[in-house]
């Protein structure tokens, strides 16, 4: 029989409570596992590509918000200048990225991706897509609304984590 809160005191009983924090427990534990597989996978491609895995971050984060500044896309990786430095200029140098001049700064540097190459790495993410797609089919819309939310509130947290992290 379930646990019913006492009436009128609008409060989860005990039973009620550690249930939910199993539940917290175990979407910590998942994420952690998420966490960790998609590292594995992303090490795999960057070995298939010739890219270190920073690399390989940094390529994403120019193809999914470039152009883009060398100081900003060091920002958003959470890397020293210095660092961005190297990661640029190997990228540069495996074709990867184009260095160009911003069009509302002509002193200032903006990375784009070279799209020709993009389909590089969607060809080695694509078994991963496809068993996405196949885990998705098994949800309803609303299902995946939710799913989706609940992953960007998570990312979200995980740079105010960071942020302030940083800050200390």
């Amino acid at each position: 029989m379930d646990s019913i809160s006492p009436v009128g005191t609008g409060q989860p009983d005990s039973s009620d409570r550690q249930h939910r924090g199993q539940l917290n427990f175990a979407l910590r534990e998942s994420l952690r596992d998420v966490a960790v597989q998609l590292s594995l996978l992303n090490h795999r491609i960057s070995g298939h590509l010739d890219l270190k895995g920073s690399d390989l971050e940094c390529l994403d984060l120019v193809d999914r918000y470039g152009p883009i500044s060398p100081g900003a896309l060091a920002r958003r990786a959470g890397l020293h200048p210095a660092t961005m430095t190297g990661v640029v200029d190997r990228l540069e140098r495996g074709g990867w990225i184009t260095r160009g001049r911003d069009p509302s700064d002509r002193r200032a540097v903006v990375l784009a991706p070279v799209r020709s190459r993009g389909a590089e790495v969607l060809k080695l993410y694509a078994g991963m897509g496809a068993h996405m797609a196949r885990i998705c089919a098994g949800y309803s819309d609303s299902e995946l609304e939710l799913v989706a939310g609940f992953l960007r509130r998570t990312a979200d947290a995980a740079v105010t984590a960071a942020e302030d992290l940083d800050a200390t």
